[in-house]
């Protein structure tokens, strides 16, 4: 136990009590029907064949025709949620259509369909070109306005022109185009289209978790007149069969000892986000598909410790205590001064190294123990970065927005959640991939600049409200204060940084060859975690309203069949 003198040091700290967990123990009796998702999943692989030939039929066709046909029935399926059935042959199919690119679309005039062959492309590491675009401008080089007839093709140049890179300087002016008059499509438009240009404008399918894009795009589908029964079928199944996996998921990391057991209410005080729900909700950003449920469970574990550490740092302990974590975290082991510590702070402390030798165990038996060790080893730079911010943050030090960044990026954690989310991958992410993250490629870095920001920007007011300057908008603002900047300036000056950092990261996942895609797709869906969690508030520190809204709809309204 705790000295005595440690117990009125508890009292008299100050700190603010953040909205316990919305959901507490709901999920551990929430049913699952283990017979219902056997049953799905027989019922998803008997109709799988007639999927596959839908695709394959499409594949074998030739001609420019049968390549549109292709294309587009790709982006269906990848919105739909259903492409990760059929990843080798949307594979080949790209490749082969890529070889005639120029060719097939030399006399496509229609919006739509090139600005899907952009969007199919460009997702899949293909850089077609943003010239095709040039044939929808008047002689005097704009856009023209007859486009804005077209309301499906207007919104799918709006989505196509959220890959762009710093180069493609005719899709910023798609962009603005587009959502110039997206509002006036609306009386063009059916009622299920409206209601997806309104989720694309909130946020576009580029930067959207893919859970988020099927359940939204299923609704859409089924209202289309000329829908495939079949393809809406094995949607359905499809996504009926992850709501259920994502429940039963939630329910074995609520009763591992990670959580029920250790009991962080009575074990930590009020000042840490008990948010389990909420993170399984944002982990399966990183990997929605069916064969990565062991890898979620495994990151919500990881990022429940991340979380652990950033409260404790930044909500609660001692500068004495900050010290004595990270020194302790630093050797990996436990010291004579630790012993002194809050009784708190060693549960903190036995806590992560506790998760990380769970994930020996786990990753350990596969050959791959470097991993976990390479993981370790971000874990301990976010740590430092965490014990360098709450450093500045005691004294009230406000530095220059550069040497705040420096540490911010690090401290934001998504170096650290990146080396997690491969832990579960297998083969998929081996040791190369621990290389190439650890050379800090620009991929990583635009994503984390941006993640500060985003949490800078949310948090602002939580952080004053509890005295905490050392923030990215302060030290922006001090910096370049003698313009003079406003709060509402600097906000703008640092949207144009996330805007170009997006750019950056498109282009990156174009050029970037060191490691497989999907291990760049785990960098792009970091970036949609972030999009989603920071697009409606702070939404893990009050994940009430649209992040609550999410989790009831996937979790708890099952999709009927």
């Amino acid at each position: 136990m705790g000295s005595q003198t440690d117990l009125d040091h508890e009292s008299d700290r100050k700190f603010k009590m953040l909205q316990p967990s919305q959901w507490t123990d709901y999920f551990l009796y929430f049913p699952v029907d283990e017979f219902e998702l056997d049953v799905l999943a027989s019922e998803l692989e008997a109709i799988k064949p007639n999927v596959r030939d839908i695709l394959m039929f499409s594949y074998h066709a030739e001609g420019h025709d049968s390549t549109k046909r292709k294309i587009l029935l790709i982006y269906l399926m990848i919105s739909l949620g259903i492409a990760y059935h059929f990843e080798n042959e949307i594979e080949k199919t790209l490749a082969h259509a890529f070889q005639n690119i120029d060719d097939t679309i030399a006399n496509e005039h229609d919006l739509y369909t090139i600005s899907i062959f952009f969007w199919v492309f460009r997702t899949y590491g293909y850089n077609m070109s943003a010239d095709a675009f040039k044939r929808f401008k008047g002689d005097d080089g704009k856009f023209m306005d007859s486009l804005t007839k077209d309301a499906k093709g207007m919104l799918s140049l709006y989505e196509a022109a959220h890959l762009r890179t710093t180069r493609d300087y005719i899709m910023d002016e798609a962009l603005s185009f587009t959502t110039k008059h997206m509002d006036s499509l609306a009386g063009r438009s059916s009622s299920h289209l409206s209601r997806l240009k309104q989720n694309a404008l909130g946020l576009s399918q580029h930067w959207n978790m893919e859970i988020l894009v099927a359940m939204e795009y299923i609704s859409f589908y089924e209202q289309e007149k000329d829908h495939d029964e079949t393809l809406l079928k094995f949607s359905k199944l499809n996504f009926k069969l992850l709501q259920l996996i994502y429940l039963k998921e939630l329910k074995m990391v609520m009763v591992t000892k990670s959580y029920k057991e250790l009991d962080f209410a009575s074990k930590l005080p009020p000042y840490f986000r008990d948010r389990v729900v909420e993170l399984h909700f944002f982990v399966i950003s990183m990997y929605f598909e069916p064969h990565f449920s062991s890898a979620r469970i495994m990151l919500t574990k990881f990022v429940t410790a991340e979380i652990i550490i950033d409260d404790t740092f930044d909500r609660y302990a001692s500068m004495s205590e900050s010290e004595s974590l990270a020194k302790s975290l630093e050797r990996w082991a436990p010291d004579k001064d630790m012993d002194k510590q809050p009784d708190y702070l060693k549960f903190v402390f036995k806590f992560i190294l506790d998760v990380f030798k769970d994930f020996e165990r786990e990753v350990g038996s596969e050959g791959r123990s470097y991993i976990v060790k390479s993981t370790v080893e971000e874990f301990k730079i976010l740590v430092k970065a965490n014990l360098d911010l709450a450093k500045w943050a005691q004294i009230a030090h406000v530095p220059s927005f550069e040497d705040y960044m420096v540490v911010g990026e690090l401290e934001v954690s998504w170096y650290a959640s990146m080396a997690g989310t491969f832990m579960g991958m297998g083969h998929i992410a081996m040791k190369e991939a621990y290389e190439w993250l650890k050379s800090r490629p620009k991929l990583i870095q635009a994503i984390s600049i941006n993640g500060r920001l985003m949490n800078d920007m949310t948090g602002f007011e939580d952080d004053m409200s509890r005295g905490y300057v050392t923030n990215g908008i302060n030290c922006y603002m001090k910096q370049y204060g003698g313009i003079p900047l406003t709060k509402a300036e600097a906000y703008k000056e640092l949207h144009k940084m996330r805007v170009h950092n997006d750019k950056i990261v498109n282009g990156e996942l174009l050029t970037t060859k060191d490691v497989p895609r999907r291990v760049l797709k785990q960098a792009i869906n970091c970036a949609r975690m972030a999009n989603v969690a920071y697009g409606y508030g702070e939404g893990l520190t009050h994940p009430e309203g649209k992040i609550k809204d999410y989790i009831v709809s996937l979790y708890l309204d099952l999709i009927r069949l």
